[in-house]
């Protein structure tokens, strides 16, 4: 099956088709066929996508077509104009939200999004174990890697600065052409800090040097250091890693935690849609949960809490609520995500009415103004 889905993606595309036989088990409200985006053949999120979808052909008799792009644009354009149903994306999802970087122009603003749940991924400083660096406080003066138009990296380097009190003008930032390029550069002492992902070649390669790595922890009880973290974006939270390069079980990282993929959808799907899809991603996890090294991650009381990079939709935690996973807790951080985010369209919407025809450069600074300013009424509020 997977071998199928290869070479159909070579043409452009993946389709899974499983038997009719599995449609006896199709819940009422579940379509019969669907659209998914996703990144590119050979990442992680498209792997996963693949395997959830031939878990829904088998379960259910669901049909799935994936659309695999390299772009934000190109894996959320299906999703705004209504021809694709889930977006399994990163972080764009969170800058759509909010109208961010590829999202700040006419043709788009603040988009109106919702989550069924997302992949707990964990993100960290790295750094050779030889330096004498043993805390992000440590990172001022530093040169610290960061990649170019990676605005999604560049987001959670700049939130782990803000842990202690930091941002880029502390440190000396060396960009660098690629992600991977910023991965490489502490063994090649290019750099003296990495942010990155634990499990990539890039890692190992630097944990199995003479140098050595070591990550720098994200201590989980430092409360003013997460709500500095949190303020950059409100998409964080500890996590205790142990998978990754110079990590285990006996030996883990206080990391930050984000989410990838995330399962991203119209606000405007219908309710039992978002429901059965909900439930259908919990009843097939055993089918799928071996399919990446992390797909054991999806696990629903993990991946269906907050905090996420949007709000989660209502037939979304109608689900959770009936099997225990959604608290109070939860309710008021989706309450606080939907008011920001209302906030955000309605500031849009009132610029927009007054200076659509403004040049690309004086449009995006004025959003941006117009942006945090927003976001400070709601802050007062």
């Amino acid at each position: 099956m997977l071998r199928s889905m290869a070479r159909c993606l070579m043409a452009g595309l993946a389709l899974t088709t499983i038997s009719s036989t599995a449609a006896l088990a199709q819940p009422e409200a579940m379509p019969r066929t669907m659209v998914w985006t996703s990144y590119d053949l050979g990442a992680s999120g498209y792997a996963e996508a693949s395997a959830i979808a031939d878990a829904f052909g088998r379960k259910y008799g669901m049909r799935v077509r994936i659309q695999p792009s390299g772009s934000a644009i190109g894996r959320l354009q299906p999703i705004f104009n209504d021809r694709a149903d889930i977006g399994f994306l990163g972080n764009e999802t969170f800058f759509a939200t909010e109208g961010l970087f590829d999202f700040a122009t006419p043709r788009f603003g603040p988009q109106d999004l919702r989550v069924l749940m997302g992949k707990v991924n964990s993100f960290g400083m790295a750094v050779a174990a030889d330096e004498n660096i043993d805390s992000v406080a440590d990172v001022e003066g530093k040169r610290v890697a960061y990649p170019a138009a990676n605005p999604s990296s560049s987001l959670k380097c700049d939130a782990m600065l803000a842990f202690a009190g930091l941002s880029r003008d502390d440190v000396e930032v060396v960009t660098f052409p690629t992600y991977a390029a910023t991965m490489s550069s502490v063994a090649e002492d290019k750099a003296d800090v990495t942010c990155t992902v634990t499990a990539t070649g890039q890692m190992y390669e630097l944990a199995e040097s003479p140098r050595g790595i070591k990550w720098l922890d994200l201590d989980p009880e430092d409360a003013a250091g997460w709500e500095r973290l949190n303020n950059i974006a409100p998409l964080f939270k500890p996590v205790s890693e142990t998978q990754g390069a110079g990590l285990s079980k006996d030996n883990p990282a206080q990391l930050m935690a984000y989410r990838y993929p995330v399962l991203t959808v119209r606000a405007d799907m219908d309710d039992d849609t978002a429901y059965a899809l909900t439930k259908a991603l919990d009843e097939t996890y055993d089918i799928y949960k071996n399919a990446t090294s992390t797909a054991s991650r999806y696990a629903i009381e993990d991946a269906a809490v907050p905090p996420i990079d949007a709000p989660f939709h209502p037939g979304s935690i109608r689900y959770l609520k009936e099997i225990g996973v959604w608290s109070e807790d939860s309710a008021q951080w989706n309450e606080a995500r939907l008011a920001r985010l209302n906030a955000l369209r309605a500031a849009w919407s009132d610029m927009m009415a007054e200076n659509s025809d403004l040049p690309e450069d004086e449009f995006a600074e004025l959003w941006s103004e117009r942006r945090e300013q927003a976001l400070a009424e709601l802050e007062n509020q």
